[in-house]
């Protein structure tokens, strides 16, 4: 199995998850040790949520899943940058399909996107 350096940053890796086709940014997120081994066996992208302290399976509640085709890890060993197929279409909890679906434009942020999903339908009070 591939080593990380998990210890650097208190045991996560940043993670950039990227559309395998059109080179998209989707996300970011962050793995453990855990998260790392099951994203390699399962081909399928599993984080660890900060937010809520536990493993995260990429499309567990939405059914927009993250099946991984490519992974690079940055020259230290610290970062990971995966490319993925996005089952579902949208990679953000908000309904979009990235994440960085904002701009700014001037002193505001602009959505620059259309929402593929209303995220009160697909999770109600779990976001």
């Amino acid at each position: 199995m591939i080593k990380l350096d998990f210890d650097k940053q208190g045991g996560i890796v940043p993670v950039i998850a990227q559309d395998y086709e059109t080179g998209r940014v989707l996300m970011l997120a962050y793995m453990n040790q855990e998260a790392w081994e099951l994203t390699l066996s399962t081909g399928i992208a599993h984080y660890w949520s900060r937010s809520r302290g536990r493993i995260w399976k990429k499309g567990e509640t939405s059914g927009n899943k993250q099946e991984v085709k490519e992974v690079r890890v940055d020259c230290d060993c610290d970062a990971v940058l995966i490319k993925v197929n996005q089952i579902g279409g949208a990679a953000c909890h908000e309904g979009y399909r990235s994440c960085f679906y904002r701009k700014i434009e001037g002193e505001a942020l602009e959505i620059d996107e259309e929402k593929i999903f209303d995220p009160e339908n697909v999770y109600g009070d779990e976001k």
